[in-house]
């Protein structure tokens, strides 16, 4: 089979306006997973990264893939499949055996009414459980549709539509949703452990949509979208979960003429969240690429993306390695290592082919917008003023330590 990139096959209006990636990577890094495409027809694939070189096995079933498919990987290496069958969506986890793919049906959930959408949550915290969310004309469930043991569960009901879809916590507890009621969107959590209970976790005012984009457990840096300081023009901002001080909105994270988004965020910074290294998925109107932030540095640093990139997939490691999958006629199954940039604009250079910021190793860069350069038409913009703050209506978010308060006794 010849595997090559295909484009996703839910929407941004799904996920909140949010641009979905080429593939889905488990928490911890192991495995990926995607809908690749052999001639006109689909089928899944699965990536495992954690071993010296990447490698991926497909996953074909007795007749190719529709699209709407959805893919997930499993902690244990397994993919999680839903398709959308007269009308109903079934679930099954799909693994190697032998020369054939084996599948194991996890059952199936309805939408008789029509109106009600269905597609996966983000791969949860430990990789045993998999979560989907049914998003109604005036309400949304979440179900968990693998790792319960008896097939799909509803596990929460939430008033009005969701989007997004984000994880808080590293035991799969606490899920950040988008939900619009009466015309404003702002993002609530979801305790998995007390049937559904819903608390508020953002809102910046009254008056504005506000949404959440990326957490990271480890220490508590939220990237946030708002249109809170720009009212009618939504901007990427950043807080800190559970923290006294107000959002910021910083300057370098404004692009007139490109949509930025957030898609991976350094772990394992405990306590240091103006340190995690964030990255950034840039598509404009000539092409896409990578930018790597930090929130104490108030700097973008622009990066070409590999050739093949699956566009908005990554992981950070701990000590500040950003991989990059990408797939090519002649590298079907590659990971290319960015270097996080230590934000310093004195140490910053170009070399060996990267765009200024940092170096990447494995693949080659991407001609972006320049026309075959290697570096994306747009510069890096210049040292911006002071971030603006602006307040938290529900700080200091007392529900958050609560709930870290109760899994440190076992409640």
């Amino acid at each position: 089979m010849t595997a090559c990139v295909i484009e996703p096959t839910t929407t941004a209006h799904e996920h909140g306006g949010t641009p979905q990636a080429g593939c889905a990577i488990t928490v911890d890094g192991c495995y990926a997973a995607r809908l690749a495409r052999d001639g006109d027809s689909l089928f899944p694939e699965r990536w495992t990264l954690d071993g010296p070189e990447p490698y991926a096995v497909p996953l074909p079933g007795n007749q190719p893939e529709e699209p709407g498919t959805e893919v997930q990987p499993m902690g244990d290496g397994r993919v999680l499949i839903r398709r959308l069958v007269a009308g109903r969506h079934t679930f099954s986890l799909l693994y190697p055996t032998g020369p054939d793919t084996g599948e194991l049906p996890l059952g199936a959930v309805g939408t008789p009414d029509g109106a009600t959408r269905l597609r996966l949550l983000p791969p949860a915290p430990g990789g045993a459980r998999a979560y989907a969310l049914a998003v109604g004309r005036h309400s949304s469930a979440v179900w968990l549709v693998a790792g319960g043991g008896r097939g799909p569960e509803h596990v929460a009901e939430i008033p009005g539509r969701c989007s997004g879809g984000v994880w808080l916590d590293g035991t799969g507890r606490m899920l950040a949703l988008d939900r619009e009621i009466g015309g404003r969107t702002k993002t609530v959590v979801v305790d998995l452990r007390r049937g559904g209970e819903v608390s508020p976790l953002l809102q910046i005012t009254a008056n504005s949509d506000d949404r959440l984009l990326l957490a990271a457990p480890d220490s508590g840096l939220l990237l946030i979208r708002s249109d809170a300081p720009s009212p009618g023009r939504e901007r990427l901002g950043w807080g800190v979960l559970g923290s006294m001080q107000p959002v910021r909105f910083p300057d370098c994270l404004r692009a007139d003429d490109c949509t930025v988004t957030p898609f991976a965020i350094q772990p394992g910074q405990v306590l240091m969240p103006e340190d995690c290294a964030v990255a950034l998925r840039i598509d404009g109107p000539l092409g896409s690429w990578v930018g790597v932030w930090r929130p104490a540095t108030r700097r973008v640093h622009h990066l070409p993306a590999p050739d093949g990139w699956l566009a908005g997939a990554g992981h950070w490691t701990e000590d500040g390695v950003l991989h990059l999958p990408y797939a090519t006629a002649e590298a079907p199954c590659a990971v290319a290592r960015v270097t996080a940039p230590s934000g310093e604009p004195e140490e910053v250079s170009g070399a060996g082919g990267s765009a200024p910021g940092g170096q990447i190793e494995g693949g080659t860069a991407a001609r972006a917008a320049s026309g075959g350069s290697g570096e994306p038409s747009e510069p890096d913009p210049p040292a911006p003023a002071a971030p603006r703050p602006v307040p938290l209506q529900q700080a200091p978010l007392g529900f958050v330590r609560r709930i870290r308060a109760e899994e440190s006794q076992g409640v």
